[in-house]
């Protein structure tokens, strides 16, 4: 597993087990009010795509029942609340990497105001619209827990679509087509694998390779600010750091 598929695993563990809650509860309540309205008040998940992705995401990290359905009743009531705006900006780190930080904001100009401040004063800059946008692909990933043996549960997992599985210690990361996600993620579970995760995000296509600890530690840095802004949902950046130096890395 490449060292940018880690910090990612790392990264969707941290998620479930992040003591500042109530900022991961707002964002994806935030997630769910936007999935809605965008569909033109469509409550159903059934056939509501983007709701059932933020649903899904909400119960990966415990999120309270009533947390969610909360969200979802604010997003059906006319005229109530704030306006959110999904925007992405893009910008380049510490040693080249780009960096594609996803938004969720009821206000743009103090978004990215944030946003291009920590990009300045950790070694990067903030780019212009499609400059590190074209270097990454949407696909549709889960994850599962491994159980019995892994071989053959990775065989069973392509017969069933996959287009690519990766491994971590304890769990596989799968790759699918955006719009093959949810029927795949069903037939996991129908299958007898435990779903972890189910998202759509944006995966890297060529990768910048980082071999100096100290430039490493500058990236996760800038990545780590980047997402404890409270308008930013998803931060994804096309770097590879091998794992001898992942590990003596502060993440």
């Amino acid at each position: 597993m490449s060292g940018h598929s880690k910090w990612a695993t790392i990264h969707r563990q941290k998620e479930v087990t992040d003591q500042k809650r109530g900022q991961v509860f707002t964002k994806l309540a935030n997630a769910i009010i936007v999935s809605v309205r965008d569909s033109g008040g469509m409550t159903d998940p059934e056939h509501n795509f983007k709701l059932r992705l933020a649903i899904e995401k909400a119960r990966g990290v415990n999120m309270p029942k009533e947390n969610i359905q909360r969200a979802i009743d604010r997003a059906a009531g006319k005229g109530e609340g704030q306006t959110f705006s999904e925007v992405t900006y893009e910008g380049y780190g510490p040693g080249g990497v780009g960096v594609l930080v996803e938004t969720m904001t009821d206000n743009r100009q103090r978004t990215v105001q944030e946003v291009k401040n920590i990009f300045d004063k950790s070694g990067g800059s903030i780019a212009s619209p499609g400059a590190v946008a074209f270097n990454f692909r949407k696909v549709g990933t889960l994850t599962v827990e491994v159980t019995g043996n892994k071989d053959e549960g990775i065989l069973k997992i392509i017969d069933l679509g996959a287009e690519e599985v990766e491994e971590t210690e304890n769990l596989l990361e799968i790759h699918v087509a955006p719009e093959n996600l949810m029927v795949i993620k069903d037939q996991l579970t129908a299958a007898g694998f435990v779903v972890k995760t189910v998202e759509v995000e944006m995966k890297p296509i060529n990768l910048v390779t980082i071999t100096e600890p100290k430039l490493a530690q500058q990236v996760f840095n800038l990545l780590d600010k980047l997402e404890s802004l409270d308008d930013v949902q998803k931060v994804y950046a096309n770097f590879d750091i091998p794992d001898e130096i992942l590990k003596d890395v502060s993440h």
